[in-house]
């Protein structure tokens, strides 16, 4: 939720009119979703044939709700915590998940996945990231450095991963007959 724009979290029917009108002021389309009331939950994963998941982060906002104007706009209303504040069971659980989901999209080079994680422990993706920001208020760098890949290391291992990318693809041999 934090870099949407025109998102809101509607508790009851007044609020909904006023929803729809903020996001149709965005867009001429609008996606209704329920809320998920759990943790917000993050994981980097690396590698094109042989990715990697770093450890979990989590997003701690002071609100129940956490839009662009709390990540981007008021400092101190969210906060980052690396490793996540979970039990470590449910981490690896976290991390196989977002192993899981980067294979089955063919993902490769970098992704980040998000998951609401809820009081019972349900995991759930929220979404999979496959260009993650890169400033200084964000969650992928953080992540890999909690996990011992500096930032100048991380960058050569996806200028790495590019090139290796590159040579797969140059290598097929696709021919079109008509």
């Amino acid at each position: 939720q934090g870099s949407s724009v025109g998102v809101s979290k509607v508790t009851d029917e007044a609020g909904y009119a006023a929803a729809l009108k903020l996001a149709f002021d965005y867009d001429n389309k609008v996606l209704i979703e329920q809320g998920i009331v759990g943790r917000e939950v993050e994981c980097a994963v690396l590698g094109n044939h042989q990715p990697q998941v770093s450890v979990c982060g989590e997003v701690v906002a002071n609100d129940d709700f956490y839009a662009y104007d709390t990540k981007y706009l008021n400092d101190g209303q969210a906060r980052i915590a690396i490793p996540a504040q979970i039990p470590e069971d449910l981490s690896e659980a976290v991390r196989e998940v977002a192993l899981q989901a980067y294979r089955v999209l063919g993902c490769a080079g970098l992704s980040r996945v998000d998951f609401f994680v809820t009081e019972a422990r349900e995991i759930i993706i929220n979404e999979v990231n496959t260009i993650p920001g890169f400033t200084s208020i964000s969650m992928y760098p953080k992540l890999w450095q909690a996990s011992g890949l500096s930032y100048p290391e991380l960058i050569d291992r996806l200028i790495t991963l590019a090139l290796e990318r590159a040579e797969e693809t140059r290598a097929l041999k696709t021919e079109v007959v008509l």
